[in-house]
C-alpha cells in the first residue's frame, strides 16, 4: 500500500487501482481497505479508485485525541492525491464522515453513502445516548469483544450469529479494530441528522438504502436526503446493512458515470 499525511501527521495507507474520474470509497465500522476490496475491484474498469485504512485501522497511523476534523483532513489528502477533486462513495459511518467532510469544504464533486447510522427524532437521541455510554464503559474497561458485540448487536446481528462469529477466524481482526468504534460514534453526535449543517453540501448525492433493511433505517435516509440540498434516494431490492457489491457497482458506476461524461465533453 501507498501512504500519505493527513494535516496533523498522521500516515495513511491507501491503494489505487484502475483509470479515470477518481473515486474513494470510505468503509464504515469495523472496515478497512480489504473491505472495501472487492468493490473497488469491480468499479476499477471505469474509475480510479481508491481505497485506505482510515485513522486506526490497518496500516494507517492515529495520532490523538480523536477529532472529527482529523478524519476529514485524512480523506482531504486523499482528495490531493487524487489531483484536488474526487468523487466519494461511504458505507455506514464512513458515509457519515464523507457528508461532513464535504459540509466541511472538501471539493467532492459526486456524492453517493449507503445507510449512514443516524438515528432522527427523541427515541433515536436517547438511544444513541445509550449506546455511546455503553460503548464507552465497555472501551474504558478494556472489553473490546463487547464493544464489538454491541455494534453487532444494535446492527441486529441475532445472538447465535454473534457466537459463531467469536470463534470465527476473523474475530480477532474485528476486535483489533474496537477502538475505531468510538471515532464512528462521535462521528454521529447525538445521532440526529445535522441537517442546518448539511445545508453546505450542495454537491450532487446519492444517499441508498437496503430494501431488506430496517424501516428505521429506511426512514432516516429518506430524512437524510430531504435535507440534502441536491440529493435522491434510491432503494436496493434484498439489500441490508452487508451491502452486496455485485449489487451496488452498477448503480455507482452509472452515478459516477456523470463525472466521466461531463469531464470527456470539456
Amino acid at each position: 500500500m501507498d501512504k500519505t499525511l493527513s494535516r496533523d501527521g498522521t500516515s495513511i495507507a491507501y491503494r489505487r487501482r484502475g483509470e479515470g474520474p477518481p473515486v474513494i470509497l470510505v468503509g464504515g465500522a469495523l472496515s478497512t481497505a480489504a473491505t472495501e476490496a472487492p468493490l473497488a475491484s469491480l468499479l476499477a474498469p471505469h474509475f480510479e479508485v481508491v481505497t485506505y485504512d482510515r485513522r486506526g485501522r490497518g496500516s494507517s497511523g492515529d495520532s490523538g485525541p480523536y477529532a472529527v476534523e482529523r478524519e476529514i483532513g485524512d480523506l482531504a489528502a486523499l482528495v490531493a492525491v487524487m489531483g484536488g477533486r474526487a468523487s466519494v462513495f461511504g458505507v455506514g459511518a464512513g458515509g457519515a464522515l464523507a457528508l461532513e467532510a464535504r459540509a466541511a469544504g472538501l471539493p467532492v464533486d459526486l456524492l453517493a453513502v449507503y445507510q449512514p447510522p443516524y438515528t432522527p427524532g427523541a427515541s433515536g437521541a436517547q438511544f444513541k445516548a445509550c449506546c455511546t455510554a455503553r460503548l464507552h464503559r465497555l472501551l474504558s474497561a478494556g472489553d473490546r469483544a463487547g464493544a464489538v458485540e454491541l455494534l453487532l448487536s444494535v446492527t441486529g446481528a441475532p445472538a447465535d450469529m454473534i457466537a459463531r462469529m467469536r470463534r470465527a477466524p476473523l474475530w480477532p481482526g474485528l476486535m483489533s479494530l474496537a477502538h475505531t468504534l468510538a471515532y464512528d460514534d462521535a462521528l454521529l453526535g447525538d445521532g440526529s441528522i445535522p441537517a442546518e449543517r448539511f445545508t453546505s453540501v450542495t454537491a450532487r448525492t446519492l444517499v441508498v438504502c437496503g430494501g431488506s433493511s430496517p424501516t428505521r433505517a429506511l426512514l432516516a435516509t429518506r430524512a437524510l436526503a430531504d435535507a440534502l440540498p441536491r440529493a435522491r434516494h434510491r432503494t436496493l431490492t434484498g439489500q441490508t446493512r452487508e451491502l452486496s457489491p455485485q449489487a451496488v457497482a452498477p448503480v455507482l458506476a452509472e452515478f459516477f458515470g456523470r463525472d466521466m461524461y461531463a469531464r470527456q465533453a470539456s
